[in-house]
């Protein structure tokens, strides 16, 4: 008799096929809960067993001393963060590094996806210290929340003024940017007055894999750690259900590419410009990926220190602990 699993996730594509039941296990009996907001803690959820969870705000869990969750080293969201960087289409800048002194929107202060834009931005000279930033929501349709997390710091970082959308401010000149990775509505329509800071953000971010070697990881999966000490099987077969849905949604994708002009053209590039193996799961393939994060965590002032991938993983996507307990 499978173990009946409640899996919260974000509806992304490549999670089709275990949705539909294309990819299913004999021991687990999957019940996927699509979800706008991330889960905001796993561990005292009592809608879920298990989700697609801030990398950050995991790593908040384990230097807290939290073991109500366990973190696996799947990485259900990359992405390259360049192309997150938007701007006005008559706006003069058009090089990260000429955000420096600007005026720079975030969704979220401590947002996994914000800390690698940031760690993009320190790339070019642009450190926390060098810019102006506000935290708020992007449209008028987002809540209201707080997005400084206890992060806020007057003339340095702040809440967006009169919590009014971020967008708002973009148009009427009190932003130079904002970091996003989800356009607003009317983004990609003729005539829009958006733009990315970077006209060429592919080539910026294929010279940026080039440097580092590997696609920035932001959510990863948690498990109750409660389920775990009971089932530890769990680890590796729910990590392998997930794996294989992403691997059978390329195979649709690649087959049935004429659903969206150039969609060929980029799978084709993208094979030829990234390695088999970029998205793989485990402590192993990611190991240099979790190391840069957790630094960017401790640079950016989120963390006071710096954890090890060993402190933040005890269990690999194999189900094999990583040596931290023993």
């Amino acid at each position: 008799m499978p173990i009946t699993l409640r899996l919260a996730l974000r509806d992304w594509d490549y999670m089709t096929p275990l949705i539909l039941g294309d990819v299913s296990s004999s021991k687990l009996d999957i019940k996927v809960e699509r979800v706008g907001t991330l889960v905001s803690h796993v561990g005292k959820s009592d809608t879920c067993d298990a989700a697609e969870m801030s990398f950050s705000r995991y790593t908040q869990l384990c230097i807290d001393g939290d073991k109500s969750v366990v973190g696996i080293p799947n990485f259900i969201m990359r992405g390259f963060r360049h192309r997150c960087v938007i701007t006005m289409k008559d706006s003069p800048i058009t090089e990260l590094s000429q955000l420096a002194g600007k005026r720079i929107g975030v969704t979220g202060w401590r947002d996994s996806g914000n800390t690698w834009t940031r760690a993009a931005l320190r790339r070019e000279g642009v450190n926390v210290e060098d810019a102006m930033w506000y935290a708020g929501r992007l449209t008028e349709a987002h809540p209201i929340t707080d997005r400084l997390d206890g992060f806020g710091r007057e003339g340095r970082i702040e809440a967006a003024p009169g919590e009014r959308p971020m967008i708002d401010l973009l148009k009427e000149g009190k932003l130079d940017a904002i970091f996003t990775p989800f356009m607003p509505d009317g983004y990609f329509a003729n005539g829009s007055p958006f733009r990315q800071v970077l006209s060429d953000f592919r080539g910026a971010e294929r010279r940026y894999f080039e440097e580092v070697g590997y696609v920035p990881g932001m959510h990863l999966i948690g498990i109750k750690a409660e389920i775990v000490a009971e089932n530890p099987w769990i680890i590796s077969e729910l990590s392998q259900v997930i794996d294989e849905s992403q691997r059978v949604w390329l195979s649709k994708r690649r087959k049935y590419a004429d659903t969206s002009p150039w969609m060929f053209d980029e799978l084709l590039k993208t094979s030829l410009e990234l390695p088999e193996g970029w998205d793989a799961s485990g402590l192993a393939a990611n190991h240099k990926m979790i190391v840069d994060f957790a630094g960017e965590l401790h640079a950016q002032g989120i963390l006071p220190r710096q954890l090890s991938p060993l402190e933040l993983f005890e269990f690999d996507t194999d189900g094999s602990r990583t040596g931290l307990a023993a």
